[in-house]
């Protein structure tokens, strides 16, 4: 312990307060544990503050713009402006009343919430720097710890951050005027969806990606909606070139990229956002204090209970591994707060969904086809284009297909994919039918609402079962 240290005690000490760490320290709050909550930065983590909440903001205000200034076809003409201070405004707005939302429910459950950053000291202690000189230091003693630091962009070598020329996501979503163009580094979803608020504002956007392939880790059929409407609203997509270097021109930066090949090409632009990936924070907290050590990537290993190889120190979130996505972060500290609680509480990752929300979204839950085959199921398929949906007409958006997956023996719902509207929202209902161990027949004998968008879930299996009504059965 340092000179001077005010030492205190809690049952269970949270180490982040973004999704997965402010959901366990309010679930132990009501299993009526001591709960201790230190973060260094905001409540609600990148997620809240400079991630998820924000980003979807401006795609969603980007989009009431560019939805506006072409519906023509519905007999709207209209030109709208856009007051990036205004948006920017009104998007903090909205994170402001969400990060607010995630302290009050804290201290409402009785967490002390505690500000600095902490790193461990010893088995069971960690020691909180607070804020800069002069704002000392506290140690904390705990019988259970949960690590939840999240994560940070991952920087390329000659692309280090300096938040004016080239960016991170999270100074692109602090930018308080529209760059005039912008070259993106990463197809990956965190790209193609900045590439879609760019370029709806006016800018020039360039995605340049080392891979062969946009959208790595989707399916083809469901990356190729989304790399069609990028280049239909302007993007320039440039595929198997890698950023090698940039350097300072007259007017702003020139992007150098470089193919397996060796051919070089340069992009003028304003500036650049690298986005090719998240790392775990976890070299931030002295671990070997405790005897952990992450892996190679960084990650710490757990079991299904959230737990690390230390009976008493849990990991959720990014630091637990892939997917790194907020509800599976949320789900992992649920847990680890009710096993904590002595509740027989563990995690059951068969029906994670994810969602990339450019245009058109992707949502996908639970086994593709080649994944049910792979995996020893005699897959059956049923598909639904939305350009068969009544609802999906009426908004004009008629991109894209729903396909549910399902074990032809038994007809159980393994999984599904989407690509098309509303698709992060109705990919809930698939990732329902997973959980709850639904069959084909399950979805299709529920009745769904008419005209909505859901109704393509229960077409599709319809469509697996062969007596589809609104499409020609496989």
């Amino acid at each position: 312990m340092v000179v001077g240290d005010i030492a205190t005690g809690t049952d269970v000490l949270i180490i982040g307060a973004g999704p997965g760490g402010y959901v366990a320290a309010i679930r132990a709050g009501q299993l009526d544990l001591d709960v201790t909550l230190v973060e260094k930065d905001a409540y609600g983590g990148t997620c809240l503050n400079h991630g998820c909440i924000p980003s979807k903001a401006l795609i969603t205000a980007t989009g009431v713009a560019h939805e506006a200034g072409n519906a023509e076809e519905m007999g709207i003409h209209a030109d709208p402006a856009i007051d990036m201070g205004g948006m920017m405004e009104w998007k903090e707005g909205v994170v402001d009343q969400l990060t607010g939302g995630v302290e009050k429910l804290c201290k409402a459950n009785g967490v002390n919430l505690v500000e600095g950053t902490a790193e461990f000291d010893g088995e069971n202690r960690v020691r909180v720097a607070h804020g800069g000189e002069g704002q000392g230091s506290e140690s904390i003693e705990f019988e259970h710890a949960i690590v939840a630091t999240g994560s940070r962009p991952i920087e390329i070598p000659g692309f280090e951050f300096d938040g004016e020329r080239i960016l991170s996501s999270r100074d692109a979503l602090a930018l308080k005027s529209v760059p005039d163009s912008l070259v993106i580094v990463g197809a990956g979803y965190i790209g193609m969806e900045l590439a879609g608020v760019f370029a709806k504002l006016g800018t020039d956007v360039t995605v340049v990606e080392m891979l062969e392939e946009a959208l790595t880790g989707f399916a083809d059929d469901l990356a190729k909606p989304v790399v069609d409407t990028m280049e239909d609203l302007g993007v320039e997509i440039r595929l198997g070139e890698a950023a090698s270097g940039w350097e300072e021109t007259g007017e702003g930066i020139a992007v150098t990229t470089e193919t397996d090949g060796g051919e070089e090409t340069s992009y003028d632009c304003e500036k650049a956002l690298v986005a090719v990936g998240r790392a775990p924070v976890t070299d931030t907290l002295d671990l070997e204090a405790i005897g952990l050590e992450p892996d190679g990537d960084g990650f710490l290993a757990t079991d299904d209970r959230a737990r690390t190889k230390l009976e008493h120190v849990f990991a959720v979130g990014d630091v637990a591994g892939e997917p790194m996505l907020a509800h599976k972060g949320m789900k992992e500290g649920q847990v680890a707060a009710e096993v904590i609680a002595g509740e027989p509480s563990a995690l059951d990752y068969q029906a994670v969904p994810a969602a990339v929300f450019t245009e058109p979204e992707i949502g996908t839950v639970g086994l593709s086809p080649e994944e049910a085959e792979d995996d020893g199921f005699s897959p059956v398929v049923g598909q639904m284009p939305f350009r068969a949906s009544g609802r999906a007409l009426t908004t004009g958006h008629t991109e894209g297909f729903v396909r549910i997956v399902a074990d032809e023996e038994s007809g159980f719902v393994l999984g599904g994919q989407i690509v098309g509207p509303e698709a992060s929202e109705l990919i809930a209902e698939i990732g329902l039918a997973v959980e709850l161990g639904a069959t084909l027949e399950d979805v299709a004998a529920t009745i769904h609402t008419h005209p909505t968008l859901s109704e393509a879930v229960h077409e599709a299996a319809e469509n697996a079962l062969g007596h589809a009504i609104h499409t020609l059965n496989r």
